[in-house]
């Protein structure tokens, strides 16, 4: 018997009054999937609602981070801006340094030329302490000293020049003498002369020697070697005693012999 309209409209009617036939008629033509439908719609909005208090949460974590960022930014501006002024200021810095070593390079200089000038200024004062005090430093060596004049020294050496026994240069090296005396040793007639320095040296001794020898064979008289000063270094005590040079350190009188 075939299933009419009006069949299917009694049906419609009878699941009305009767809702568990209904829901059963459902579960058969529709299956079991369709009947946890409801659940996973509830669990889909469940989820959803999740995911957008998430994505809420990230968007205010993003919005944070934004504002960290902006901060660092700022911080990053900050600081180059100070590195800026940091190498201004080395800049400066380096070139007022540079400024610095100049003056320190030219007090150098200064100081060098002032020391130079003061050792200069108390040689030339020992130098005329020695000639003013001639007869008291040297009477160890000579009696009635008296202190050869330099014009006079310069004409006894043009007359060696004139005569051949010494050469123009020699004179001047004789003539650059600090001290020149006259004198008597053992009842003749002798010179003396010395190279003054504050702290007497090897050189000093070697002048001296050279020196006198020149003056001895300009005069043909015999002529004493000193040095004299403060004090002496080891190599000019061994160089006098080798070379003949008498040493006269602050008045006290040493014999090479």
């Amino acid at each position: 018997m075939p299933f009419t309209v009006k069949d299917f409209q009694g049906l419609l009617r009878l699941l009305e009054r009767r809702p568990a036939w209904r829901d059963a008629l459902r579960a058969a033509l529709l299956g079991e999937e369709f009947a946890e439908l409801p659940k996973l719609v509830r669990e889909l909005v469940r989820a959803q609602r999740a995911t957008n208090r998430q994505i809420h949460a990230l968007v205010k974590a993003q919005a944070a981070i934004g504002e960290r960022l902006d901060g660092v930014e700022q911080a990053l501006a900050r600081l180059t801006a100070a590195q800026a002024r940091t190498e201004e200021e080395l800049r400066v810095l380096v070139r007022e340094v540079a400024t610095i070593k100049q003056d320190v390079a030219g007090l150098r200089q200064d100081v060098t030329v002032v020391k130079q000038d003061v050792a200069g200024l108390k040689g030339t004062d020992l130098e005329r302490t020695y000639r003013e005090r001639a007869a008291q430093y040297f009477q160890a060596i000579l009696r009635r000293i008296r202190v050869v004049d330099h014009q006079h020294l310069a004409d006894l050496l043009d007359d060696a020049v004139d005569a051949g026994r010494i050469t123009p240069e020699e004179k001047d090296q004789v003539l650059q003498s600090d001290v020149a005396v006259v004198g008597r040793r053992d009842g003749e007639q002798v010179y003396l002369l010395a190279e003054v320095s504050s702290v007497v040296d090897r050189e000093d001794v070697e002048r001296a020697r050279n020196r006198a020898s020149v003056l001895e064979r300009a005069t043909g008289m015999p002529v004493v070697a000193a040095a004299a000063g403060r004090q002496a270094t080891a190599g000019a005590r061994e160089e006098a005693r080798a070379s003949g040079v008498w040493l006269v350190l602050d008045g006290k009188v040493e014999s090479p012999a």
